[in-house]
């Protein structure tokens, strides 16, 4: 694609991008912490107020796909800047909901431009690097919303408590704005794909080798939320720890989830396949070591940290479905979002039931561990067919 004359900083366009990162990453998982105050305020129970985070992610399931094919043809500096655009006003509306139904709908619109923005955020950061240092890359712009969960979300849930949760989603807000200022001043100045159509992208999801992968993550990452939705519960219940413990146990899953995502991805520019399955592997051992693990705090903080780690598998997938879309590269990008908040409501979903049915808060983990192996199997038949595919092609040729 076209460029300007202006000099590329690699560096500075992967902390833009990863700023943004950051703000999504904030929002996603600060809105939980946040849930029992804007409850109180707007005098609606806690059940209901989850619906507000099924919103979000039900936005960013949508939002990822549509966004991405109406999208296509636009520079991807500019859809950037309109996504966190989007983002930014969906958050300061949120921050303004005068009652339960205009917070279910601007959480809805905040969610819309998640997938998206990491989608278009990671095929620009692949873009400035030889290919063998793409999933580096990726992984990069992702320690942004690794490092919110480390960072970001004590603070969004400090000034929840302190100013009012409103101020939560009005922090989040401004480092919206901060990024889409930082994407116009570095990010490359790309012309746009003038090939592109929405019926290119469509293209993407007739391809068995995309939609496995994406399957993937749909269920082999649904374990690790199956045992971060419950953890809270689980310390206090199970471990009979302080409250004020949780904060610092989900931030060493975030210290977890960064290592993890670095060093998977390092492995992955290596050896893609291999790296997938080493970390569907790790996700299913320490997922089931969780309900040995939890009634001391200490060994319950080391798997936790273990069970972060997993979250590598972010990246590496990432990365695959770059090698398999074709044409099709912003769709099946932003598409990988939208597995990845369906693994998070499948997840959930499941934890919950095997607690409802009396095995316990710490029976997630035995979900966590069967979701885990799941998607190792998926992935597996994933590659199974692309070697058969590969040998079908090699004989044809000859």
């Amino acid at each position: 694609m076209a460029q300007s004359s202006r000099a590329i900083h690699p560096a500075l366009v992967t902390f833009a991008l990863a700023m943004g990162a950051f703000a999504i990453g904030t929002t996603e998982f600060a809105a939980m912490s946040l849930l029992p105050f804007f409850a109180s305020d707007l005098h609606i129970s806690a059940p209901m107020a989850g619906h507000a985070i099924s919103a979000y992610a039900l936005g960013v399931v949508v939002g990822a796909p549509v966004i991405a094919v109406l999208g296509a043809r636009l520079p991807r500096r500019t859809l950037l800047i309109g996504l966190m655009a989007l983002f930014a006003i969906g958050n300061g509306l949120s921050a303004l909901s005068p009652d339960y139904a205009t917070m279910l709908l601007f959480r809805f619109l905040s969610g819309l431009p998640h997938g998206a923005y990491f989608g278009v955020a990671a095929l620009v950061a692949a873009s400035l690097v030889p290919s063998d240092r793409r999933a580096l890359a990726v992984a990069r712009v992702m320690t942004g919303l690794t490092v919110a969960t480390v960072i970001g979300v004590p603070v969004a849930n400090w000034m929840g408590q302190a100013l009012g949760w409103r101020w939560g989603f009005g922090i989040v807000t401004l480092l919206a704005v901060i990024t889409m200022t930082l994407v116009a001043l570095y990010a490359p100045r790309d012309a746009g794909d003038p090939g592109a159509s929405p019926m290119r992208e469509l293209g993407a999801l007739k391809e068995p080798q995309v939609l496995l992968t994406l399957l993937t993550g749909a269920i082999g990452f649904g374990g690790l939320f199956a045992v971060y939705t419950y953890v809270a519960s689980t310390m206090i219940s199970v471990t009979h720890v302080s409250e004020h413990l949780v904060p610092v146990v989900l931030a060493v899953f975030g210290v977890g989830m960064t290592i993890g995502n670095l060093v998977a991805a390092w492995a992955a520019d290596r050896a893609q396949s291999r790296t997938a399955i080493m970390v569907l592997l790790w996700s299913a051992a320490s997922l089931a070591l969780f309900p040995l693990m939890a009634s001391n705090i200490w060994s319950l903080s080391l798997v936790i940290f273990l069970i972060g780690g997993g979250g590598g598998l972010g990246s590496v997938l990432q990365t695959r479905l770059m090698d398999v879309a074709g044409d099709a590269q912003t769709l099946a990008a932003a598409a990988h979002h939208s597995a990845f908040n369906v693994a998070n409501a499948i997840g959930p979903w499941l934890g919950g039931m095997a607690i409802a049915a009396g095995y316990g808060l710490t029976s997630t983990g035995w979900i966590g561990a069967a979701l885990a192996l799941g998607g190792l199997a998926v992935f597996l038949l994933t590659l199974s067919l692309q070697r058969r595919s590969i040998r079908s092609m090699t004989l044809a040729c000859e």
